[in-house]
């Protein structure tokens, strides 16, 4: 189902991890391209993967970080549609303030609930409620995460480290995403939602890096119970590549390049 077409307007969305909230705003933004489009996901911080895959994707959207919700509002002034995601992690609280701010507005409020479920928040915040599936119980689920930025992965210890944390090597895992550089200079970002058979390994629209380590966001974000954070961390580490293989990797793939060009 689509979203109304009525600008200016703000539509915040909520719901389970992994349930399509990212997707429903992304399918959204593609069916409306001529629109002036602004995306805000309150407390992304420094691992701002969805909002960084959508720049990505669409390079004419606004996105805005913490500390911009004037400048929201001011677009939202001028006609813009403002897309505002609040991620499970947050108290559907978190938002209220700019969304009363934006009162006079067209506003609409989705929540996307797992299939089932009756008695939610959710459902009292909401101004539309949809279904979808979900394969695993929201109940005491953790987050952990953390940037990248800088970082490269060999692909075979990436798929060693996604398969860890997909298969239990570090707690219960529900959602795990993430964006990672390879040292050919491309940047992938990597979906694994419980439940689904396989993995989304998507190489993103960016230019290959091949001088050094690389400066533009990477990052990972872990959902699930019981997550053993420390052994996360040091697992990535470990994974890391050293500035001499990064180097290795950079002459060679720029060697190969210019012999195809």
């Amino acid at each position: 189902m689509p979203l109304n077409q009525i600008s200016p307007q703000i539509i915040a969305i909520t719901g389970a991890p992994g349930i399509g909230k990212t997707s429903l705003i992304r399918r959204s933004i593609q069916e409306n391209p001529s629109e002036k489009i602004l995306y805000f996901s309150p407390g992304a911080g420094t691992v701002p993967i969805d909002s960084t895959q959508i720049q990505i994707e669409f390079p004419d959207v606004q996105i805005l970080t913490e500390g911009q919700e004037l400048e929201l509002i001011e677009y939202v002034e001028q006609g813009a549609i403002a897309y505002i995601e609040l991620g499970f992690h947050l108290d559907l609280s978190s938002g209220e303030n700019l969304l009363q701010a934006l009162s006079e507005y067209r506003t609409e409020r989705i929540a996307i609930v797992p299939k089932g479920l009756e008695d939610s928040e959710w459902y009292r915040w909401a101004t539309e409620v949809r279904t979808a599936e979900c394969n695993f119980d929201l109940d005491q689920i953790q987050m952990w995460r953390s940037p990248c930025t800088g970082q490269m992965f060999d692909p075979n210890s990436l798929n060693v480290i996604w398969y860890e944390l997909t298969q239990g090597a570090y707690g219960e895992v529900c959602r795990c995403k993430g964006i990672f550089d390879l040292p050919d200079g491309r940047t992938f970002y990597v979906d694994y939602v419980s439940g689904d058979p396989d993995s989304l390994y998507l190489p993103l629209k960016l230019p290959r890096w091949l001088d050094g380590r690389p400066t533009r966001f990477s990052g990972i974000e872990v959902m699930g119970r019981n997550l053993d954070g420390k052994a996360i961390a040091q697992s990535i580490t470990d994974s890391c590549l050293s500035d001499e293989v990064i180097s290795q990797y950079q002459q060679q793939i720029k060697q190969s390049l210019l012999v195809s060009a």
